[in-house]
């Protein structure tokens, strides 16, 4: 039986990291909302491992923050251990790692969720979402109670219709023991939604106290912590150590001895796994000519002996486990707290969605985080935010705000998803960016703070840090363009000292910076440091100048990419009646009915041929359309 239980302008779907984003965006700009979670104390659960951040997804993070969200604070709040990657590379790939204290971190959205205004935070399962003339008009839960909603927001993770496997064991449950939602999946269906079947893994959590950590390798944190949020300049905390051990042969031979009780080689596992996070019997399977592979040991938290050993993620059965994990050096004598276990999960094709994360043929549906075939905290985050923008204004009656991939790893994120599908759980990596050294994580805040404020995401506080950083940046630049050192003695031993050539007149100190030998410290040992300059003004500062050649050289391309990416696409456009286009391209077309010219020429099976050719139509499109006064839209 069904009971109206109250009406909300958004609804989202899902306490996880993309609902959380949603739920906020939405009540944030102004809209009465609601978030449902299985289970409140799943809220924004690290399920797998306990950290935000790592390589690319710091980048995701320094985004969403930028935007206004809510995950780089937190994860500011609770990080035990902070660490910066790839610091041997270049500034493009550099990026922000956090070991969180998973418990806090839950604590902290849990909290910024019950005292956010215009927010409510419901424990319940959603089995159906309502629809009426193909928009969307409320949710009904397992109990009976009908919201209803302009605008739903479905952030599901991976509970819908979720099968935990260990070994030969499995159980519907979600993640850490809780509840699986069952319900869902049919409706979605029943929308017109095709379905999926994914799979990841974690691995077990063992007890520190019988952890031999002699045999291992402590991983400190770095000696400077650099926060997540831009807000946050430098932050002052005792950090928790990691350690690192490996398998060895024995690991790889108990492995390879139990492959047939492994639910992934044995067909107990339907789902596709992340080709880029295998478990470890993957591993000794794929890279059979590797003796050992890494293992880190991380803390849960502060106040819990649990441990998380990156690398040892398996669905092994538990007595394979134990032998297995006792095979690793400082393991000898481990105690397993939580088995290890893989999670099998539906999810969506995102190609049913447009690039704004709203459902091609349901208006004010939108679907964010894992649900669309992706993996990890933070690329949810991401979806989550631009979803829950997009929800709100589409409440508005306003237009949806896209970011394409010159503007964020968000926007070449949902662009892979929407343009090219996915066939495995998506993680973001550098590679995927085209525009990398546009993107760094250290210029998020340049890029979408703007838009972040014009939608109503970014308050006064933060816009006026932003704003005055900006401005910061912008006077430094321009002293070290206008101070000059001349080839004096003190100078010239300076340089020599630095490994660098000597300079034979004078030389602007911006000029100087360029140099490879030369940092922003040398700089201002020689010439002094600008006014008031923060850690994050002089980071911006030495990679806008040392890199100002390849920086403008990407600004070219991407100024190039918007061109095409501006030439929209009748959405109704039929491209069957292109009979100069081939076949297979007119069929891909159709299917994913792209919104611009860029988005069309990303899609797998439309080559640039195809492009010519529909490029070609649209234009006569165009012009017969003004010889009879129709409106075909914008070419």
């Amino acid at each position: 039986m069904k009971f109206f239980a109250g009406n909300y302008d958004c609804i989202v779907i899902g306490g996880g990291h993309a609902g959380c984003e949603a739920a906020l965006a939405s009540a944030r700009m102004g809209h009465k909302t609601a978030v449902f979670a299985t289970s409140l104390d799943n809220i924004a659960l690290l399920a797998c491992n306990p950290s935000i951040g790592g390589t690319s997804k710091g980048h995701l993070v320094r985004e969403v923050d930028a935007l206004g969200g809510q995950m780089g604070l937190n994860i500011d709040e609770s990080f035990i251990q902070i660490r910066m990657l790839n610091t041997g590379k270049g500034p493009a790939v550099h990026s922000l790692r956090g070991q969180a204290d998973k418990n806090q971190y839950h604590l902290l959205m849990k909290r910024t969720l019950e005292t956010q205004p215009n927010l409510d935070v419901i424990q319940g399962e959603i089995i159906e979402i309502l629809e009426k003339n193909s928009r969307i008009s409320g949710v009904v839960t397992s109990l009976g109670d009908v919201f209803t909603c302009r605008a739903v927001v479905v952030a599901t993770g991976v509970y819908l219709k979720s099968r935990i496997i260990i070994g030969e064991h499995s159980i519907d449950s979600g993640p850490s023991g809780f509840y699986p939602a069952n319900g869902l999946s049919k409706n979605l269906k029943d929308l017109g939604f095709k379905l999926l079947r994914f799979k990841t893994g974690t691995p077990a959590r063992i007890d520190g106290a019988s952890i031999d950590f002699e045999k291992m390798v402590p991983q400190p944190g770095d000696d400077e912590i650099i926060p997540f949020s831009f807000l946050n300049d430098t932050l002052e905390r005792d950090q928790v150590p990691c350690w690192l051990t490996h398998t060895t042969e024995k690991t790889h031979d108990i492995i390879r001895e139990n492959l047939h009780r492994a639910p992934m080689y044995s067909g107990d596992i339907d789902g596709i796994g992340a080709r880029y996070c295998p478990s470890v019997e993957d591993k000794v399977v794929r890279f059979a000519d590797k003796t050992s592979h890494q293992i880190f040991i991380e803390p849960e938290g502060r106040h819990t002996k649990e441990m998380y050993p990156q690398g040892l993620s398996t669905s092994m059965p538990i007595d394979v486990q134990r032998e297995m994990y006792r095979s690793v050096p400082g393991l000898e004598n481990v105690q397993i707290m939580r088995p290890a276990y893989a999670i099998e999960y539906d999810c969506i094709d995102a190609r049913d969605l447009n690039l704004s994360l709203e459902s091609r043929n349901i208006r004010g549906l939108f679907l964010a985080g894992q649900i669309n075939g992706s993996s990890g905290y933070e690329e949810a985050a991401g979806q989550g935010i631009m979803a829950g923008i997009n929800a709100a204004r589409y409440i508005n009656g306003k237009s949806p705000v896209v970011l394409d991939r010159s503007q964020g790893y968000i926007g070449v994120l949902i662009d892979d998803l929407v343009t090219k599908g996915t066939n495995e759980p998506y993680r973001m990596m550098t590679s995927r960016a085209e525009y990398r050294l546009l993107l760094r994580q250290d210029n998020a805040d340049m890029r979408l703070t703007e838009i972040g404020r014009e939608v109503g995401l970014v308050d006064d506080k933060r816009y006026d840090w932003f704003m005055k950083k900006r401005e910061r940046v912008k006077k430094e630049i321009e002293r070290l363009k206008n101070f000059s050192i001349s080839p004096n003695p003190k100078v010239l031993e300076y340089l020599r000292g630095k490994g660098t050539s000597v300079i034979k007149r004078g030389i602007s100190l911006y000029e100087l910076l360029k140099r490879p030998e030369i940092t922003l410290e040398d700089i201002e040992a020689l010439g002094g440091r600008g006014d008031n300059l923060l850690r994050q003004d002089r980071e911006q500062v030495e990679v806008s100048i040392k890199y100002e050649g390849y920086i403008e050289k990407q600004l070219r391309q991407a100024d190039q990419f918007k061109r095409i990416e501006t030439k929209r696409i009748p959405p109704d456009l039929d491209y069957d009646n292109i009979d100069t286009m081939r076949l297979e391209a007119r069929q891909k077309l159709n299917s994913v009915k792209p919104e611009s010219i860029g988005q069309a020429s990303r899609i797998s099976g439309v080559s640039p041929a195809d492009i010519s050719v529909l490029m070609v139509y649209l234009v006569k499109m165009k012009k017969g359309g003004e010889r009879d006064g129709s409106r075909t839209g914008k070419a």
